[in-house]
C-alpha cells in the first residue's frame, strides 16, 4: 500500500485550491524522488557486472583465501554446528 504524502490537505477546499494553483502555475511540476535516471541505471549495472570478476582476477590466492575465510567466519558466527 502506497504511503500517502503529509502534503495533502484534508480539506477539500484546500485540495481543489491547490490543483487549480498547480496547473496554473508556470513553475515546472515537482519531481518526484525515487525516480531514477534509466541511463545512470545501466551504467551502475554495467561496472556492477564486471567489477566482482575483475576484482578476483586481481587479487593473488592468499589474498583470495583470506577474504573467503572472513565471509565464512561471519556467515557462522552464532550459529550451533549440528553433528
Amino acid at each position: 500500500m502506497p504511503k500517502r504524502s503529509s502534503k495533502e490537505p484534508k480539506d477539500i477546499n484546500e485540495l481543489a485550491f491547490r490543483i487549480v494553483e498547480d496547473l496554473t502555475s508556470d513553475e515546472p511540476p515537482e519531481e518526484e524522488e525515487g525516480q531514477k535516471n534509466p541511463h545512470a541505471v545501466a551504467l551502475g549495472r554495467l561496472g556492477g557486472l564486471r567489477g566482482g570478476k575483475a576484482r578476483a582476477e586481481k587479487l593473488s590466492a592468499k589474498k583470495r583465501k583470506e577474504i573467503a575465510r572472513k565471509a565464512a567466519i561471519s556467515r557462522w558466527q552464532g550459529r550451533v554446528p549440528s553433528h
